[in-house]
């Protein structure tokens, strides 16, 4: 059994040049030079999602309003990183809700996608969690969350299939319930409209 050595003494910084040699390289030559502190400040921010919530996100932004109609907030770009790679998968989240006596603002909607975008994911949990904090957050009648994204896990490695898309799928209350407010939705997302 391999001994285990505590790296927690060691910069983000030193453990990124140890890999650049590992494969190969020479960290301090002139082009890779500041790559470690590069890599340490743009993982920073690509993992930002471990350190906000939808609830601090969304903060205040709930407002009482009779509307009971479907809410779509559609083509919310959306950049995460693959748990099992580690490379970025990229595509839209389009998701909905009926409110149920209050309404989120708009903005808000994408910034709980960013919460969840800015981990290590994988495709299915992320879309789970989104439907689920819209749930939680706005207490709606139903939510529907649809995400397609393109993996670079899949494109640039393994069977490197540069085509494949992949659609995942979140639905609670009427989204579940009534196949007509589904069908709706999924009318809704699928539609191309001209740029306004």
């Amino acid at each position: 059994m391999t001994a285990v050595t505590d790296l927690s003494a060691v910069s983000y910084e030193e453990l990124v040049a140890e890999m650049i040699r590992r494969l190969g390289d020479d960290p301090t030559r002139p082009g890779m030079k500041k790559t470690p502190e590069r890599v340490a400040r743009a993982m920073e921010f690509l993992t930002s999602g471990y350190t906000s919530s939808p609830a601090e996100v969304v903060g205040d932004a709930l407002f009482s309003e009779g509307h009971e109609s479907m809410v779509l907030v559609k083509d919310i770009e959306l950049y995460s990183l693959c748990e099992h790679h580690m490379l970025p998968f990229f595509g839209k989240a389009h998701v909905a809700y009926i409110p149920n006596g209050r309404i989120m603002g708009l903005s808000k909607v994408a910034r709980i996608v960013e919460v969840f975008a800015r981990r290590f994911q994988v495709q299915e949990r992320l879309t789970e969690q989104v439907a689920q904090a819209v749930w939680e957050t706005t207490e709606p009648q139903g939510v529907a969350v649809v995400v397609e994204a393109y993996h670079l896990c899949m494109m640039m490695r393994g069977v490197q299939k540069q085509n494949s898309k992949t659609v995942t799928s979140a639905m609670r209350g009427s989204f579940l319930d009534d196949h007509r407010t589904r069908d709706e939705f999924m009318r809704l997302v699928t539609s191309v409209h001209r740029p306004l």
